[in-house]
C-alpha cells in the first residue's frame, strides 16, 4: 500500500499484490476478478511488461484460484495488443509450464497458453517446442492437462502442423502408461480427425484409434464408445463401414457393462448416420446380431429402420435368447411404427407361440404380461383369431403364478376391448371350466369371476357369471366351496341389493352350515361384510 501513496501509478499492482497474498481464498478470487480493470488502467505495455510477468511468477495458489484465473486470461487477448501480443508473454508461460520445479500446477499453466493461442500463432514453433515437452512431462497431470488440449491446440494450427507435429503427439499420449491420459487422447483423436483430409485419415488417425478401441483399460474403450457417433462423422462412410462397424460391434459385446451401455447409447445415432446404400446390410447383418447382449436395442434402432425395407422375421430369428425376443414384444409400439401391423403380426406369431410354450414359467409369465400390449397393437381381429385360445390355456397352466397372472390378463383385456367383448368371447370359455375334473380349474374359474366381475358389470356378473357361482357351492372340495364364499364376498358390491337378499343370501347361509370349519368361516366372514345378517 505505501507504494501507492508514492507512485499512484503502481497503484493497481501494489493493492493486487497485497490482495493475492492474503490468506482468504475469497478475497483473493475477489482481486483476481479485477484483472480486466487493472489491465485497462495499466494500459497495454505495462499489462504485457509487468502484469503477465507478475502473474506468472505468483502462478502457486488454490485451485479455485488458479482456475478463476485462467478464465480472466481467455479475455486478455486486446489487453495485451490482440494480435501484436509480445512474444516474452508467451515464452514466460512457457517457460514456467516446462519449468521442473512446478508440481501440479503445471496443468492450470495449459489452460493458460490457451487462453492466449488465438492470437500468438507467429510464435507456433516455440509453442510446439513447449507443448511437446509438456506432453512428456514426467506427472500424468501434467500429461493428462495437455491430452486435454491436444485437441483444440489442433485446431488454431495450419494442417501442415497438425501432421508434422501434432499427430505424433497424439499417437504418443494415445500410448501413455496411464490410462485416465490415454482417454483423453481419445477425445483428442476425434477432434484431430475432423482437421484431415479423408486420404491421411486412414494412415494418420485410425490405426490409434483402433487400438484404443481395444484398449486394456475399460475407461478408455468407454471413451472411444462415448465418442462414436462424433468419430463416425469425423471419419466418413467408407472408414465407417471398413473400420468403424466391427468396432461397434465389438464395444457393443464388450466384457464390462459400462462400455456396453455406452455403446448402446450410440446405436440410434450410429445407424441413422450409416450410408443409406449399405444400412439395412450393417443394421440386419451387424447390429441386430448383438441385440443378444444389450437387450433395449430394438427401441433405440426403430427410427434408424424408417428408410429401411427388410424382413422382420429377422427380428427373431437371429435372436433365439428368449429374453431378447420379449424385450422386441416389449417394444412392440416403436417397432410397430417402423414396420406396419400387418407384416409385425405375420413374423411376430411364432415367436408369441414359442414364448407362451416355454420350458421356463419366468418366460411364459413375461409373456402374459406384455398381452395387453399386444392386445391393443395386434387388434381385436388378430387376437380372437391368433392369441385367444393362448389366453385361455394359461388358465389352466401346472405353475399357479401363471393361471393368477392369466386371470388378471384377462380382466386387462377387457378393459381395452370392451364387456360386450368379453360376454361373447372369454365369459363363456371361463364359465365352462367350472365343470373341469381338476379342482384347482375349478377354483380358477372363480378366480377369473372375481376379476372379471369389475369390468364386464352388473348385468353380465348377474346373469352370465352368478349362477354358475351357485352351483359351485355345491362343489365335493372344500377348496372350491369356501372359495365361492369368498367370490360371493367379492361380487356382492357390484349386484343389487334385492340379489343379495333373495339369491346370494341363502347360498351364504347355506355354507355356514357346512361341515368344513374353512367354510364356515368364510361364508360367515361374507355374511358379515355385506351386512346379510
Amino acid at each position: 500500500m505505501a507504494g501507492a501513496d508514492s507512485d499512484d501509478s503502481l497503484y493497481p499492482i501494489a493493492v493486487l499484490i497485497d490482495e493475492l497474498r492474503n490468506e482468504d481464498v475469497q478475497l483473493r478470487l475477489n482481486s483476481i476478478k479485477k484483472l480486466s480493470t487493472i489491465a485497462l488502467a495499466l494500459g497495454v505495455e505495462r499489462t504485457r511488461t509487468e502484469l503477465l510477468p507478475f502473474l506468472t511468477d505468483t502462478i502457486y495458489d488454490e485451485d479455485e484460484v488458479l482456475l478463476a484465473l485462467a478464465e480472466q486470461l481467455g479475455n486478455f487477448t486486446m489487453l495485451v495488443g490482440g494480435s501484436q501480443a509480445d512474444d516474452a508473454a508467451v515464452r514466460g508461460l512457457a517457460r514456467h509450464a516446462a519449468a521442473p520445479s512446478l508440481g501440479k500446477e503445471n496443468h492450470y499453466l495449459i489452460v493458460f497458453f490457451f487462453c492466449l493461442i488465438g492470437n500468438v500463432l507467429t510464435h507456433v514453433s516455440s509453442l510446439l517446442r513447449h507443448f511437446r515437452t509438456l506432453c512428456s512431462d514426467d506427472t500424468p497431470m501434467v500429461r493428462r492437462a495437455a491430452a486435454s488440449k491436444l485437441g483444440e491446440f489442433a485446431k488454431v494450427l495450419e494442417l501442415e502442423y497438425v501432421k508434422s507435429d501434432i499427430i505424433s503427439l497424439f499417437t504418443a499420449l494415445a500410448s501413455d502408461e496411464q490410462d485416465s491420459v490415454r482417454l483423453l487422447a481419445v477425445e483428442a483423436g476425434v477432434s484431430i480427425a475432423t482437421l484431415l483430409p479423408q486420404e491421411d485419415l486412414e494412415t494418420l488417425v485410425m490405426p490409434t484409434l483402433r487400438q484404443a478401441a481395444e484398449d486394456k483399460s475399460w475407461r478408455v474403450r468407454y471413451m472411444v464408445a462415448d465418442k462414436f457417433s462424433d468419430l463416425q462423422k469425423a471419419v466418413g462412410p467408407e472408414i465407417t463401414k471398413n473400420d468403424l462397424v466391427p468396432a461397434f460391434q465389438n464395444l457393443l459385446k464388450d466384457c464390462e457393462a459400462e462400455v456396453r451401455a455406452a455403446a448402446a447409447n450410440k446405436v440410434k445415432e450410429f445407424c441413422e448416420n450409416l450410408p443409406e446404400d449399405s444400412r439395412e446390410t450393417i443394421i440386419m447383418t451387424h447390429i441386430l446380431p448383438c441385440v443378444k447382449v444389450k437387450c433395449f436395442f430394438i427401441q433405440r434402432l426403430s427410427t434408424s429402420l424408417q428408410s429401411v425395407t427388410f424382413q422382420t422375421d429377422h427380428l427373431f430369428l437371429i435372436v433365439p435368447c428368449p429374453e431378447v425376443r420379449l424385450n422386441i414384444i416389449s417394444n412392440l409400439d416403436c417397432v410397430n411404427e417402423v414396420i406396419g401391423i400387418r407384416q409385425l403380426s405375420q413374423s411376430l406369431l411364432p415367436a408369441i407361440v414359442e414364448l407362451a410354450e416355454d420350458a421356463k414359467w419366468r418366460v411364459r409369465l413375461a409373456i402374459i404380461e406384455y398381452m395387453p400390449l399386444l392386445a391393443g397393437q395386434l387388434g381385436v381381429e388378430f387376437f380372437d383369431e391368433k392369441l385367444n385360445s393362448l389366453c385361455m390355456a394359461w388358465l389352466v397352466d401346472h405353475v399357479y403364478a401363471i393361471r393368477e397372472a392369466a386371470t388378471c390378463n384377462l380382466m386387462k383385456l377387457v378393459e381395452k376391448f370392451g364387456a360386450e367383448w368379453a360376454q361373447n368371447t372369454i365369459v363363456p370359455k371361463v364359465l365352462g371350466m367350472a365343470n373341469d375334473p381338476n379342482y384347482l380349474h375349478r377354483m380358477t374359474t372363480l378366480f377369473c369371476i372375481n376379476a372379471l366381475s369389475e369390468v364386464c358389470g352388473q348385468d353380465i356378473t348377474t346373469k352370465h357369471m352368478l349362477p354358475v357361482v351357485f352351483k359351485m357351492s355345491n362343489d365335493q372340495v372344500a377348496n372350491v366351496r369356501f372359495n365361492v364364499a369368498k367370490s360371493l364376498q367379492k361380487i356382492g358390491p357390484v349386484l343389487d341389493s334385492n340379489c343379495l337378499q333373495t339369491e346370494v343370501k341363502p347360498v351364504l347361509e347355506k355354507l355356514a352350515s357346512d361341515q368344513d370349519m374353512d367354510v364356515k368361516y368364510f361364508a360367515q366372514e361374507a355374511i358379515s361384510v355385506l351386512s346379510l345378517a
